[in-house]
């Protein structure tokens, strides 16, 4: 069983004795995602590992799993998956949260390797990636009044060679021909041993996990039971996780934050997992009735993306007793300042950051759930893991590591840190001898703690939905219209980032906005994608060697944002509005307001709270 330290790490003296103590494998005795499940069924066997909510309905009555019985269905079904796909099977899934999404997940990397799909995405763009990664079964929803997942398997289906497709669906679901009924396949195989042979594990690939937009050529990052191992253990030692936590699951299970730190570090550590509907807070009534679930269940960890917390503080607690929360937890996004506030207020505890990244098995950095925190910081370094600062040289290249308070590019090593994608043609710039250049702008404390400065790549992160720009810019050339096309992050109080479109003309033709916006809505698969605002300007800015200039087009975007809402919404028209490039935040907002305005000078700062750029509001 894992030695996680019950809590003990705090400070940053706590981490260093942590690792000094013992090594890494002397706390770390699992070698593959099973051995987590065995130990926490021997030591937690009749506590709940799950409660599943489908309404959050006051009078639910909810399905609950033990750790001995998940246990024995994630050995059922990957004796399923062997069954039906042979040795080492890719089982891909489309599944919301459900019970049965965390048993194909971790039954699929026991027997061969998992490879989740978030089932928004459009069929081209499912089918692109079943075929890259080569699963041979795809898991998927059975048909659903609200949800179109079912009609998008039957499609890839006729479109993927070989696909074997398994439904799951409430039992007495009519059959359907030529498909396997999960829950008929699940009671037809042992649950008390594998029938073919050891469980995957080691440096074995456990799972491929989809980055970023899709680009047309899927980029697909490997996972291996050694890197979710040791990120899950990493994730549960700095969580200060326990058999007493009761935590509340919101992360879909097709992203790695939803797998890693609220999945895998929790069940090493014993923890009941409360799911909250198969939507998340993407759930109205789990959204409104929030706060009475934390109370009804006890639940002592709480939090989800920045904007899902953002909607949940909005409600007020009522006379629900929430004393049971020790601590919040929020990644995926930058957490603007006004939102982990908020928490503190709400609940009287700290909403802890976390840094993640699929290319590091999902996690990087975590500011200790049992120490006081750092405003503004996603913490330390996973045990036994190391995360640098370090100089972006004129080549591109990453230099000498940064002083303390200089901002440069966040490189990660260490056992989590995947062996790269599928396609090794795409590690070039991002894994290099075991050194994961992750692409984020940031910088040291004097205490060691990490800090975000923005992104030296250019993905926008749309409540932690990552937007590749590049394929709004392609879908946008194709406008007959459209030179050029550029799209950036514009910063938005809710979602972080909101995607903009700048597009350049060609000569002597004119075009509506409508139409860009519709040929944009026709053109990406992606609706999370589509711009929010398309800007026709003159020239898009760009740099010597030719390549587009963004720097200054964020500016430029946020510069639009800032002075909507201080000029319209506010009504302050004679206020001047400057944005740079650079600084803590990556970005610097400076307003001057006229004479008449200066009262109104409190009132705006705590509206730029709410994004994540540095603001300054100045008299003129």
């Amino acid at each position: 069983m894992a030695d996680l330290g019950n809590g003990s790490i705090r400070t940053f003296e706590d981490l260093e004795r942590f690792e000094t103590e013992k090594t890494l494998e002397q706390r770390l005795p699992e070698r593959s995602i099973l051995d987590v499940f065995i130990a926490s069924a021997e030591r937690h066997g009749d506590a709940f590992a799950m409660t599943m909510l489908m309404t959050g309905a006051p009078d639910e009555q909810p399905r609950r799993v033990t750790y001995h019985q998940l246990l024995e269905l994630i050995r059922g079904a990957a004796n399923v998956f062997s069954d039906l796909g042979g040795p080492a099977p890719g089982v891909a899934y489309m599944l919301p949260s459900l019970i049965e999404t965390h048993v194909t997940l971790w039954a699929a990397e026991t027997a061969g390797y998992a490879v989740p799909i978030n089932f928004l995405l459009q069929p081209d763009s499912i089918a692109e990636l079943l075929k890259a990664s080569g699963a041979k079964i795809l898991v998927a929803l059975g048909s659903h009044p609200q949800l179109d997942i079912w009609q998008k398997a039957l499609e890839l289906r006729d479109r993927v060679p070989g696909l074997i497709l398994v439904r799951v669906c409430p039992p007495g679901t009519p059959v359907e021909d030529g498909v396997i009924d999960f829950g008929t396949a699940l009671m037809a195989q042992p649950n008390d041993h594998l029938i073919f042979g050891e469980p995957r594990g080691g440096d074995d690939v456990a799972a491929y996990f989809h980055t970023g937009g899709t680009t047309g050529v899927p980029k697909l990052v490997a996972h291996t039971h050694r890197g979710q191992l040791v990120a899950a253990f990493g994730g549960a030692s700095m969580c200060g996780y326990t058999a007493e936590d009761v935590l509340t699951a919101t992360l879909p299970l097709f992203h790695v934050a939803g797998t890693i730190v609220t999945g895998l570090s929790a069940f090493m550590a014993g923890v009941e997992l409360v799911i909250m509907s198969p939507a998340g807070l993407r759930n109205p009534a789990i959204v409104e009735g929030y706060w009475r679930l934390v109370a009804q269940y006890k639940a002592t960890l709480v939090g989800g993306v920045p904007t899902a917390v953002g909607a949940v503080l909005q409600v007020p607690v009522g006379d629900h007793d929430i004393g049971s929360i020790r601590a919040g937890l929020t990644g995926a996004a930058l957490l603007p300042p006004a939102i982990g506030a908020r928490f503190k207020e709400v609940t009287g505890h700290t909403l802890y950051e976390i840094l993640g990244m699929t290319e590091a098995s999902g996690l990087i950095s975590i500011d200790p759930l049992c120490g006081p925190g750092g405003i503004g910081s996603v913490g330390w370094p996973l045990p036994y893991t190391q995360v640098d600062v370090l100089r972006l040289n004129a080549d591109g290249g990453l230099g000498e590591v940064c002083a303390a308070g200089e901002i440069g590019v966040i490189a990660v090593s260490g056992d989590h840190v995947s062996p790269g994608y599928r396609n090794p043609d795409h590690n070039a710039g991002v894994f290099n001898d075991g050194v994961l250049n992750s692409g984020d702008l940031g910088y040291k404390d004097e205490q060691g703690r990490i800090y975000i400065a923005g992104r030296s790549k250019d993905l926008i992160i749309r409540s932690g939905h990552n937007i590749d720009p590049a394929m709004i810019e392609n879908a946008m050339s194709t406008h007959p219209a459209v030179a050029v096309a550029a799209a950036v992050g514009q910063p938005d109080a809710y979602a972080g980032e909101l995607p903009v479109c700048f597009v350049q003309l060609h000569p002597g033709i004119d075009v509506s906005s409508e139409d860009l916006h519709a040929h944009a809505r026709s053109s990406i698969d992606e609706r999370p994608a589509w711009p929010k605002e398309i800007e026709i300007i003159e020239t898009i800015p760009l740099t010597t060697v030719g390549k587009i200039y963004k720097p200054s087009l964020r500016c430029e975007a946020a510069r639009l944002k800032v002075r909507d809402l201080v000029h319209n919404e506010l009504g302050m028209p004679g206020a001047d509005i400057d944005v740079i490039d650079g600084g803590a935040r990556g970005m610097r907002v400076t307003v001057t307001l006229a004479e008449g305005d200066w009262e109104k000078i409190p009132a705006l700062e705590k509206e730029l709270a709410s994004y994540l750029f540095e603001a300054v509001v100045q008299a003129q």
